[in-house]
C-alpha cells in the first residue's frame, strides 16, 4: 500500500492546508532509517551570501527511526546581513579584462595563416580542383582588366617622357627608360594593384560571408580544414598568376607606348624597340616575376587573413572587405621597396648602351 506523507507550506491561504506525496524510501535518498536526515536551503529569490538578504525558507525532512516515514516541513525565517557571510572577491590577473583591438590580432593572424599554407605546400595537402578554379579567376578572368590598365598607363607615361627627352636631343634613351620603369616597377605594382582590387575584395567577401554563416565551422564538422579548402587554393593561384599577368602587362604596355611615340610624335617604333633591346637585361624580367609572386602572396593572405577573421555580420562583411584592400595596398607598396632596394643597388649603367 502506499503510504504519504505530509508537507506544510507556510505561503498556502490556510495553515491547515497540507500537500500529500508519495512515501519515499530511505534507501532511495541514501539514508539509513535509524538517522535523522535534515535539508535545508535558504533564500527566495537571492543567492547565498548577498547582503541584502533579509528573508528565506527552510526545507526540513525528517525520516522517522522505525519506518523510515519521511515527513517534510517549510517555514519562513528572518535572517539578519550581519550573519551572512561575505563573498571574497575573485582575484583578477593583470589583464584579465584586456582584449587586443580588432586590427592587433588581425594583424598576429596573417603570419600564423601564412605559416600553415606553406606547411600545407611543402606536405602536398592542396585541394587541386579548388587552386585550378581561383587559378582560371585570378589568371585568365582577371587578363582583360590588367591590360587595359597597363596600356592607359603606358600612353601616359610616354606623353611625360617623349615630351622631356625631345628638348634635350635624346630620342634613343625613349625606349630604354620606358623599358626600365615598366619592367622594374610599373608592371608588377599596377597588375598587383588591379589584382588587389578584383580578387582581394572577392576574398575577403567570400571568407567574410562564409565565417559570419558558420559555413567555416560546417567545413570543420564535416572533416575538411578550411585552410587546405579555401585558403591554400587562393594564396597558390595568386602566385601562379600573378608573374604571368606582369609579363603580359609589361607587353601591352610597351606595345601602346611604341604605337603613341609613332602616330603622335613621330619617333619610330624601331627605334623605341631597338632602345629598349639595349637597355633592358634578363635580370629586369626576373625581378619584375619575383615581385609579382610577392606581392600575390601578401594580396591572397591578407584578405584570406581579413576573410576567416570577420565578425558582425553583413556590416562586418563590408569593413572586412574594404580593410583588406587597403592593407594589402599597403602591404605592396613596402614590398616594392623592400624589394627594389635589395636587387637593384648601386650605380646602374643599363642606359648607357642607349645615349
Amino acid at each position: 500500500m502506499m503510504q504519504t506523507c505530509c508537507i506544510h507550506h507556510p505561503s498556502l491561504s490556510s495553515p491547515h492546508r497540507y500537500l500529500t506525496l508519495p512515501r519515499c524510501d530511505a534507501s532511495a535518498i541514501g539514508v539509513k532509517p535509524p538517522r535523522v536526515c535534515k535539508v535545508g536551503f535558504i533564500g527566495k529569490n537571492h543567492p547565498l551570501g548577498i547582503s541584502n538578504l533579509t528573508r528565506g525558507r527552510r526545507l526540513y525532512v525528517n525520516l522517522n527511526a522505525n519506518d523510515a516515514h519521511p515527513s517534510m516541513s517549510m517555514f519562513e525565517e528572518e535572517t539578519s546581513p550581519e550573519n551572512t557571510a561575505p563573498v571574497s572577491p575573485e582575484a583578477e590577473l593583470p589583464f584579465g579584462k584586456w582584449s587586443p583591438s580588432k586590427y592587433i590580432w588581425r594583424g598576429l593572424s596573417v603570419p600564423i595563416i601564412a605559416g600553415q599554407v606553406i606547411l600545407r605546400i611543402l606536405k602536398g595537402k592542396i585541394h587541386w580542383r579548388n587552386t585550378l578554379q581561383q587559378l582560371e579567376r585570378t589568371g585568365p578572368k582577371s587578363l582583360g582588366v590588367c591590360l587595359l590598365t597597363s596600356t592607359f598607363v603606358g600612353m601616359a607615361f610616354t606623353i611625360q617622357f617623349v615630351r622631356e627627352f625631345t628638348r634635350l636631343g635624346l630620342n634613343r634613351s625613349i625606349g630604354g627608360v620606358l623599358a626600365l620603369a615598366f619592367s622594374r616597377e610599373l608592371s608588377p605594382v599596377i597588375t598587383s594593384i588591379v589584382v588587389a582590387g578584383r580578387m582581394g575584395s572577392a576574398f575577403a567577401a567570400e571568407l567574410g560571408t562564409m565565417q559570419v554563416s558558420e559555413q567555416t565551422d560546417t567545413l570543420r564538422v564535416l572533416g575538411a580544414d578550411p585552410i587546405d579548402y579555401l585558403i591554400t587554393p587562393r594564396v597558390i593561384a595568386s602566385c601562379l598568376a600573378l608573374p604571368f599577368l606582369t609579363l603580359m602587362c609589361f607587353t601591352v604596355g610597351m606595345a601602346s607606348s611604341a604605337l603613341l611615340s609613332d602616330a603622335v610624335y613621330g619617333i619610330s617604333i624601331n627605334i623605341i624597340m631597338d632602345s629598349a633591346h639595349r637597355a633592358l637585361r634578363p635580370w629586369d624580367i626576373v625581378s619584375a616575376m619575383i615581385k609579382s609572386q610577392v606581392f600575390g602572396a601578401i594580396i591572397s593572405v591578407i584578405s584570406c587573413s581579413w576573410g576567416v577573421t570577420t565578425t558582425g555580420g553583413a556590416k562586418g562583411v563590408g569593413e572586412s572587405t574594404t580593410s583588406a584592400v587597403v592593407m594589402s595596398l599597403v602591404g605592396i607598396f613596402i614590398a616594392d621597396f623592400v624589394l627594389s632596394s635589395f636587387f637593384f643597388q648601386g650605380a646602374g649603367d643599363s642606359l648607357k648602351n642607349c645615349v
